[in-house]
C-alpha cells in the first residue's frame, strides 16, 4: 500500500473548501485538488488522478451519489476509497452511501484538526 498524498475534494460551498484544504494540507500534508461541482469532478479526474475522493453529498446541479455514480462509470475507482462528506449519519443513510460504494462517511460539521487523521485511517482499512 502506498502512503496517501493525493485528494480530490468535491465540495460546493467555499469555506467548507478553504477549511478543508487547510486541515488536510496545512495538517495532514496532503495535496488537495478542489472541485466546487461534481461536473468540475468528472472533468478534472483524469489530470489529477486522486489517490482517494472527498465528495459532498448535498450538492446543487449534481449530488454527491450521482458525481460518484458518473465517476464509478467513466473511470476505475476500485483503489480509489470515495468517502462522502455529510450532516446525515444516521445509520440507515451511511449504509446506503456505502451501498453505493463509498468506502466511509465523515460527519460534518467536521473537526479540522483531526480530519487528516480520520482520512489516513480510512485510506488504511480500505487497504487492507
Amino acid at each position: 500500500m502506498n502512503e496517501l498524498q493525493s485528494i480530490m475534494h468535491v465540495e460546493d460551498d467555499p469555506s467548507i473548501q478553504q477549511v478543508a484544504k487547510i486541515a488536510l494540507e496545512a495538517v495532514g500534508g496532503f495535496s488537495v485538488h478542489t472541485c466546487a461541482s461534481g461536473k468540475q469532478a468528472l472533468t478534472d479526474y483524469p489530470s489529477v488522478t486522486p489517490q482517494l475522493i472527498l465528495l459532498d453529498v448535498m450538492m446543487p446541479g449534481m449530488d454527491g451519489p450521482t458525481t460518484l455514480h458518473q465517476l464509478q462509470n467513466q473511470y476505475d475507482l476500485t483503489k480509489v476509497p470515495v468517502v462522502f462528506m455529510t450532516a446525515k449519519v444516521q445509520s440507515n443513510e451511511v449504509a446506503s452511501y456505502k451501498a453505493l460504494g463509498a468506502a466511509d462517511v465523515v460527519a460534518k460539521p467536521f473537526d479540522p484538526m483531526t480530519l487528516s487523521n480520520q482520512i489516513r485511517q480510512i485510506w488504511i482499512d480500505f487497504h487492507q
